[in-house]
């Protein structure tokens, strides 16, 4: 799944290459609309932060190394240790990921850090480490994929897969990732907050989406004829006991 979500990834990114003009009209458009709905002007939230020394630096860090990491121990924490959480979590992150893939080439944007008349630093060019390393030409990463956020998005996710699992109060703790996420993706001027916001709509979308499927699932599975019902009992519990975890 995740190999096939990367070949679209890869797909689209390409697809897209030739809309540079196209994404820095939509910036244009976001940010006008950011305005329009009174949202915080991220210049201003920029300038606040560079005032302090070295934010610039932990923040294209974060930007960098926290992302994938989480989410991926995320996924085997739940695989190994929550097995019964993990196929809807994963179901839920897949269909959210598939999503920003298709607005991504669908609607082309530009991040603040590149966009004319943003007067936003480009935090990672400026004190590194980069991302992008071949600057706009680089050809593995796609820099005009600004909407949704997927970063705000999987960090979401990872929150919530851990307030859904563990019982503790200290579970309140995992939503400063996705806090800080934010303020991260802000400061380095790699997004906007209608990205973000977009995000979570399409997580909402998401969830929502695996709930309808689990009850049809469910409805069609408690139709079933006695006979057919036990066999796929008797099927899913030689899954689990090669899984290492017999139900």
């Amino acid at each position: 799944m995740v190999l096939g979500l990367f070949g679209v990834y890869r797909m689209g990114r390409h697809m897209i290459d030739g809309q540079v003009s196209e994404a820095m009209r939509n910036a244009q458009h976001i940010w006008r609309a950011e305005r329009f709905l009174s949202l915080p002007n991220e210049e201003s939230i920029q300038t606040w932060a560079l005032s302090f020394d070295h934010v610039a630096k932990l923040a294209n860090i974060y930007y960098l190394s926290v992302h994938f990491p989480a989410t991926g121990l995320m996924l085997i924490w739940l695989f190994l240790q929550h097995r019964s959480f993990y196929g809807r979590i994963r179901t839920e992150l897949a269909i959210l990921t598939g999503l920003g893939l298709v607005i991504h080439m669908l609607y082309p944007l530009a991040p603040p850090r590149l966009v004319p008349g943003v007067e936003m630093t480009d935090t990672m060019n400026v004190v590194g480490p980069s991302a992008y390393p071949g600057g706009t030409d680089d050809g593995v990463a796609n820099q005009f994929a600004a909407m949704p956020s997927l970063h705000i998005g999987w960090a979401v996710v990872v929150a919530l897969a851990i307030f859904r699992v563990v019982p503790s109060p200290w579970r309140w703790l995992a939503w400063l990732h996705p806090t800080i996420t934010t303020i991260v993706v802000v400061i380095t001027a790699n997004h906007y907050w209608l990205d973000g916001l977009v995000a979570l709509a399409l997580l909402l979308l998401s969830i929502g989406t695996v709930q309808i499927s689990g009850r049809l699932r469910k409805r069609y599975f408690d139709n079933r004829p006695p006979e057919v019902a036990e066999t796929v009992h008797m099927s899913e519990q030689v899954e689990a006991m090669a899984g290492g975890r017999p139900r």
